[in-house]
């Protein structure tokens, strides 16, 4: 094997890898709203969002042409040059899309990759490696038109659909617009492998042109169409819990109305630019339709603080990925060959392991994904059953020092009509959520508990 072929091997590894990470980052964007008005349970809802993303993504090619041949100049390099100014784009995209993961920020997939090429063929070729009317035209345009023109539409929609369903029943409405939701979040699902999937498409497809292994007039490969489907089906399988968290309850709390409103804009709009050729960002738009939806709402609290670091992260994206994406060009060009690239390869590996690693110290899951937003903790919810143990230990916080340590290691023990412990190992970070969730369901246990840790307390020698 020669070093280009491995190196080309490295590449399309490193692209399904990137389509992985983009499927998890991006499932809140058509998932967010169902998962945070009940309309679907979350782990069906990404298992669905999977399903659709694997047909989508071969429905259509015209945004895989538009990733093949309109962001690096296939004038200006060819070969093993051109598979590492790939390589190192495809790098920055995956750290990008990895870090503002952890950080629970939905920021877009498509500008962390497309900024990762430009960063590393700048740093090969200068600004002449770029071809800058597709990046302006097709790349910036879109990103700045696209959320507005979502917001616009999600706006409006909203209040036509609360104002046209005002006589209703509340609960008749809701069930109504919960299944309304789960068409349009499967067409978003559907629309979203039409057009991410097709970026992973193209930039394989780049590189099998750099390695002179298709002409760049050529069809796509049913291969490269297939594994891209499947990777980036599986990584939305995965469930990207943290941003689906952000987007469904951190701009605004959805009613299923507003659900069905915001999914019903990002629909259209997806389909459309997937039809001409744009690859949009999926999460601007998303972001876009969510916020309207909040917008079109009466009394709906829009909250603006996460909106704005969300604003923050979007303008941040292409340039930071293009800053990791021409580090990692000039790295891998120091070492040179095959070597270089495995120097990369290696950092990447590391990198996401300890992101991976930071991401568990405080675990979002399909069962605290829908927690009190304001709460300011993603801790799993507490049943009502383990309400009054928590709630006592609420209490027993409360006390003074000398009385505390007694009263928490009194809790540990049974109590004469209860043979198992009274402590289930709640995490103090749960007692406030668990105490107004389950409170009315426990009262008369909590009552109970209370006066045990009040006898405890006012003769603590005799425990």
């Amino acid at each position: 094997m020669t070093a280009e072929l491995l190196i080309l091997g490295i590449v399309i590894a490193t692209a399904l890898a990137f389509d992985f990470t983009n499927g998890f980052h991006d499932t809140g964007n058509a998932m967010a709203p169902s998962i945070a008005t009940g309309a679907l349970k979350p782990k069906t809802a990404v298992a669905l969002s999977a399903v659709l993303n694997l047909v989508g993504a071969f429905l259509s090619v015209a945004v895989a042409a538009t990733v093949a041949k309109g962001i690096v100049s296939l004038d200006a390099v060819q070969g093993q040059a051109l598979l590492i100014i790939v390589f190192a784009g495809l790098v920055g995209g995956i750290l990008w899309n990895l870090l503002t993961w952890l950080l629970g920020m939905p920021s877009s997939s498509s500008h962390a990759l497309f900024g990762g090429l430009i960063g590393a063929a700048i740093a090969a070729l200068g600004t002449s490696g770029v071809e800058w009317g597709g990046v302006l035209g097709r790349v910036v345009l879109p990103a700045v038109l696209a959320p507005i023109v979502a917001g616009l539409v999600s706006t409006v929609g909203t209040r036509l659909i609360y104002r046209s369903t005002r006589t209703m029943d509340r609960d008749e409405r809701t069930r109504g617009f919960r299944v309304g939701q789960i068409v349009t979040a499967s067409l978003i699902s559907l629309a979203h492998g039409t057009n991410d999937a097709q970026k992973t498409m193209g930039v394989i497809f780049l590189a099998l042109v750099a390695a002179d292994q298709l002409d760049q007039d050529a069809k796509m490969p049913f291969w490269v169409k297939a594994a891209c489907a499947i990777a980036i089906a599986a990584g939305t399988y995965l469930g990207g819990w943290r941003i689906i968290r952000t987007m469904g309850k951190g701009l605004t709390e959805i009613e299923s109305p507003q659900g069905l409103s915001a999914d019903s804009a990002s629909a259209a709009i997806i389909l459309t630019s997937s039809h001409l050729g744009l690859p949009l960002s999926t999460t601007h738009v998303a972001t876009g339709s969510i916020l309207g939806s909040g917008l079109g709402r009466k009394g709906a609290v829009v909250r603006w603080s996460v909106a704005g670091r969300m604003l923050i992260a979007w303008v941040v994206t292409l340039p930071a990925a293009a800053v990791v994406g021409a580090a990692c060009w000039a790295l891998a060009h120091a070492v040179g060959g095959a070597g270089g690239v495995g120097v990369v390869f290696a950092i990447l590996l590391a990198a996401s392991g300890g992101m991976y690693l930071q991401s568990r110290r405080a675990a979002v899951t399909a069962d605290n994904v829908n927690a009190d937003w304001d709460s300011g903790t993603a801790e799993p919810a507490v049943t009502a059953e383990a309400a009054p143990v928590a709630s006592a230990a609420a209490v027993a916080e409360a006390l003074t020092p000398e009385v505390q340590p007694v009263v928490l290691d009194a809790l540990k023990y049974p109590t004469e009509d209860e043979p198992e412990p009274a402590v289930n190992g709640a995490a103090p970070a749960a007692v406030a959520t668990t105490a107004r969730t389950a409170a009315d369901a426990a009262q008369s246990e909590v009552d109970r508990r209370f006066a045990r840790i009040t006898e405890l307390a006012d003769h603590p020698q005799t425990h």
